[in-house]
């Protein structure tokens, strides 16, 4: 993993101790503007390990920007060992649009290795291919769930990549979900490429959430120390471990009408639960959202209305979902606003002992 202490990076030379912004030419807009892929060089003035910090891949996920904005600011990289590779925004166009997708209505984390005369996308997945991930030791991938679907903390690794889990191990987010591959995604391309990859996960779509921030940071601090290239930290630190999840699956709406959470994210979940519920809209009764996994609630719809068969509960499977409720509870982080009980929300009725006045 060791490195000179200067670094070479698309004909540029950062020097120990410096910094430089290096734009990656990508291509052009429709309003015949040039654009490119911004690449922050942070070189340390002692050898060590190369770390890259990916986020925006999707345009509408600001949490890993800001995540990366504060790294950028903090002033421990004084002392860094070896280089920090950081792309804040990696999907530029969708971020200018706010839109997940790629003005094409495509999903970038689907085109990779991409293609020199391919589409936008595929030209961003091709630059990130040649010419950035093999200057990589480790990658830390950052998102957040979809518009009204925030999500729980986590991490995301490969099934069977060892090394990958022993860094989630000290990154220690609330959960880490042994999570397959995707064709054409930014982790199968590190994975092929054998760099360990992890995916962090954390709050919503188009929302900053200052608990996501906050595990985000702190996951990357960690790491960063465990490999060399920060300083160890002063005194004793808590001992949090992440909860390791083997999969993962989605309660779906029973029906279509009203739908009222009744659980929080990070919440114990057991076969047979009442997750929620969801009222027919034309007076009638409430349907129960019912768990058929024990596990942890990580992530959930925040819409108020879902048609039959929405997803509305993601529950990562877990043997002893209780102490692994605890276990999240022991990090010692504020969790997200919904990792608090759900207050003041309607309670199933009986429309048959009801009286409508």
């Amino acid at each position: 993993m060791g490195k000179n202490l200067s670094f070479e990076f698309e004909g540029n030379k950062v020097l120990g101790g410096q910094r430089a912004l290096v734009t990656l030419p990508i291509g052009r807009f429709l309003t015949g503007q040039n654009f490119g892929l911004p690449v922050h060089v942070i070189q340390g003035k002692r050898e060590g390990p190369v770390l890259l910090l990916t986020g925006a891949v999707h345009g509408d996920e600001l949490n890993g920007i800001e995540i990366i904005r504060r790294i950028l600011t903090n002033n421990t990289l004084r002392s860094l060992r070896g280089t920090v590779l950081a792309i804040p925004v990696v999907n530029v166009p969708a971020f200018g649009d706010r839109s997940r997708y790629l003005p094409d209505r495509r999903d970038l984390n689907r085109l990779f290795p991409g293609g020199e005369g391919g589409s936008v996308g595929g030209r961003i997945a091709r630059a990130l291919t040649e010419s950035v991930i093999p200057h990589a030791d480790v990658v830390i991938d950052l998102h957040t769930g979809a518009v009204n679907r925030p999500n729980l903390p986590q991490l995301r690794v490969t099934r069977g990549d060892q090394a990958s889990m022993d860094l989630a191990k000290v990154f220690a987010a609330p959960a880490t979900l042994l999570a397959g591959e995707r064709d054409g995604s930014f982790r199968t391309e590190c994975r092929k490429a054998g760099k360990p990859c992890l995916l962090f996960e954390g709050g919503e779509a188009m929302r900053l959430d200052a608990s996501s921030i906050k595990y985000g940071l702190r996951g990357i601090t960690r790491v960063m120390r465990h490999l060399g290239m920060l300083p160890k930290a002063r005194g004793l630190t808590k001992a949090i471990e992440t909860v390791f999840c083997p999969r993962s699956g989605w309660e779906r709406s029973p029906s279509g009408g009203l739908f009222t959470p009744l659980m929080a994210l990070g919440r114990a979940a057991h076969v047979g639960d009442t997750l929620g519920f969801v009222a027919d809209v034309s007076g009638g009764g409430e349907q129960p959202v019912i768990s058929t996994r024990n596990g942890i609630l990580i992530g959930r719809t925040n819409e108020g209305v879902a048609d039959e068969g929405d997803a509305l509960f993601h529950i990562a499977e877990a043997g002893d979902p209780g102490s692994a409720e605890g276990q999240i509870a022991e990090g010692g982080e504020i969790l997200p606003e919904t990792w608090r009980e759900v207050e003041d929300v309607p309670v199933p009725y009986d429309p048959v002992g009801d009286t409508v006045v």
